[in-house]
């Protein structure tokens, strides 16, 4: 009993303890009572610690010299560059951290020391991100939380905050186009327009704690940690050894950085062509690339055509769903060909489109035998109804010239 009610204290929300901290700046106004206000909400505070925690002194005194007393531990506000030491006095306690949460890992302080926001505040950079610029302050969420700032749907825009200021990475010489490029491309409309929270943001490629943009040598394997696929054929075409010599990132010279738009048989060939950025088009790999490219579109075009005599046949209301799971396949091959582009050979392509052209025109055929047999069933039933109409003609003129005749002795009488 002793043991579950030292528990019930040790976990106890900040609010169920005295906390004259919170009493005093609650009282307050403007932006002594912010912080107040906005720790009720603080994952923190419903853990059960409070201001005393990080900012130091006895929170469980009204007198305020006391309480703010520097024999006591306080430490008023805290520096940027003791941000993340302050942080990690907890969170990289595992004992203290897994009685709350067993499965949160404890290294993060260790991985942002790696980071570029570590390296440079180390240097004395204060202007890089600390734990609570990404975090907030005193209204720290749960990471799964709708409002926290690192939730999959807000982590954009919060890195975007110091990313997408031209003023702030001036000083850095870097590019503040980054997330407005990233707004275009296939990942965000999977991430903020269809709710993918599995969808790629910032810290999927260059990390969270560990942030560093990836090298030229490593873009592959982090784009391999989708695609792995991808990075497989990627790693035997030709081009993996040529643009490793060039010092290109293999992945981003074809499909950009951030912008990543849905790619298509496009990129090989016509004006859109990525292709041509290096080949011209009468080249071999020119050639390669439009061949390619005519053999997916030429798969795409006769899957099509498939799926709209099977349509028309299903609703003729024929029975064709044998073909439409077969149909199926043939768009598996079509995915495959696709991929196939990354080995950048035509006969890696031309494998998978085989298969679906062989598909594609059974399916056809089924779908054409459907429709003829659909035509047939009508012309007949058209036949039958002709027959029993004149059936039933004959019977009423049958039964008109029956009544028409006079009854047997009428005339006698």
């Amino acid at each position: 009993m002793r043991y579950a009610l030292a528990v019930l204290l040790t976990l106890a929300p900040a609010w169920a303890a005295k906390d004259s901290c919170v009493e005093c700046h609650s009282a307050l106004d403007g932006r002594l009572a912010a912080p107040a206000a906005a720790f009720k909400d603080d994952v923190h505070a419903q853990r059960g610690f409070g201001c005393a925690d990080c900012h130091g002194g006895d929170r469980t005194t009204d007198d305020m010299a006391a309480a703010m007393n520097a024999a006591r531990g306080f430490r008023g506000k805290i520096s940027r560059t003791a941000i993340p030491q302050l942080c990690a006095r907890c969170h990289s306690d595992a004992n203290l951290i897994h009685r709350f949460r067993p499965q949160q890992r404890i290294d993060q302080y260790a991985q942002y020391q790696t980071s570029v926001h570590g390296k440079r505040l180390a240097a004395g950079d204060t202007h890089v991100a600390t734990c609570v610029d990404c975090h907030s302050v005193h209204n720290i969420r749960e990471v799964r939380h709708p409002l926290s700032p690192v939730h999959p749907l807000r982590l954009p825009e919060t890195c975007a905050r110091c990313h997408a200021d031209k003023a702030l990475m001036a000083t850095y010489k870097i590019d503040a186009i980054q997330f407005e490029e990233y707004r275009h491309s296939v990942h965000w409309e999977a991430l903020a327009k269809r709710g993918d929270l599995s969808a790629p943001s910032c810290a999927t490629c260059h990390g969270n704690h560990g942030a560093t943009p990836p090298q030229v040598s490593s873009v592959a394997a982090v784009c391999g940690t989708c695609h792995v696929v991808m990075e497989n054929l990627y790693k035997k075409s030709p081009h993996q050894p040529v643009f490793a010599a060039m010092g290109a990132g293999g992945c981003i010279v074809c499909h950009n950085k951030h912008a990543i738009h849905k790619p298509s048989p496009k990129m090989l060939a016509g004006p859109a062509s990525v292709c041509t950025q290096c080949h011209e088009a009468g080249s071999a790999g020119g050639q390669a690339a439009t061949e390619m490219a005519r053999q997916i579109n030429g798969l795409g075009t006769q899957l099509d055509r498939s799926d709209e005599i099977l349509g028309r046949a299903r609703r003729s209301g024929m029975e064709v769903s044998e073909a439409l799971m077969k149909q199926m396949e043939g768009r598996e091959a079509l995915v495959k060909a696709r991929v196939a582009v990354h080995a950048s050979r035509v006969d890696a392509v031309g494998t998978p489109v085989r298969e679906g052209l062989a598909i594609a025109g059974q399916t056809y055929q089924t779908g054409a035998a459907a429709i003829q047999e659909s035509q047939f069933r009508r012309f007949g039933l058209g036949i039958a109804l002709i027959a029993i109409l004149i059936t039933m003609a004959g019977l009423w003129l049958s039964i008109r010239g029956i009544e028409s005749k006079p009854a047997p002795g009428a005339n006698e009488r």
